[in-house]
């Protein structure tokens, strides 16, 4: 039982769908959307306001085909210094020949944290810890508990990440379902007491915000 199973689904996402959203395992785009919104307010929360007054770094990570940087340009927001961070070679080559001139990152943190050479104001991860595909609930929630712990350190401000709500009617096997008490518990005892868990944006999933 390995993550690296997820790693290998989107790589086969990506080798059946291309450059795409589908790509990256997402299907609608209006959904896409609000994720990205939902990360980008992480950032909106800690600053107060909606109207960046200066530039602030942000770490993509998991960044896959870059679709959060591609809302970031639509969006014109400009005070944020985006950084990628990919595991998968596929995506981390694909990402920047898309896009030149940015700053992407390969490699795994679990094996070698070290690849993180400087703190970021904040940390995104979109879509890293929605899928377990054959990973058992228990497994996945120790991967997304030490992931978490190693990428708080390297936050100067925030972290934020999605996972799938059990208020759901019906839980699907291939998607991590986490119960918000057992994340609450973690974060409490473990990270910080000071998080915002987000469950008001219409998917069946919430988002939640760890700052410092």
């Amino acid at each position: 039982m390995s993550y690296k199973e997820i790693i290998e689904h989107y790589e086969k996402c990506f080798d059946d769908f291309g450059f795409s959203l589908k790509g990256v395992d997402w299907t609608k785009e209006d959904q896409a959307n609000i994720r990205y919104q939902v990360m980008i307010d992480s950032i909106y929360f800690y600053e107060k306001s909606f109207k960046l007054s200066k530039k602030v770094s942000v770490l993509d990570f998991g960044c896959g085909l870059s679709h959060l940087y591609n809302y970031i340009l639509k969006k014109n927001l400009k005070q944020i210094d985006y950084t990628g961070l990919e595991i998968s070679e596929k995506f981390f080559n694909e990402s920047k020949k898309k896009y030149p001139q940015n700053k992407y990152i390969l490699g795994d943190i679990l094996k070698e944290p070290s690849i993180l050479k400087i703190n970021y104001d904040y940390i995104i991860l979109n879509g890293v810890f929605t899928e377990k595909r054959n990973l058992t609930y228990d497994y996945m929630f120790e991967y997304l508990k030490k992931m978490i712990s190693i990428i708080f350190a390297k936050s100067n401000k925030a972290v934020a990440f999605n996972v799938m709500s059990k208020h759901v009617d019906y839980e699907k096997d291939i998607l991590f379902h986490l119960s918000i008490d057992d994340m609450a518990n973690f974060l409490s005892k473990k990270i910080s007491r000071n998080f915002i868990i987000r469950n008001d944006y219409g998917l069946y999933e919430y988002s939640v915000y760890i700052y410092k």
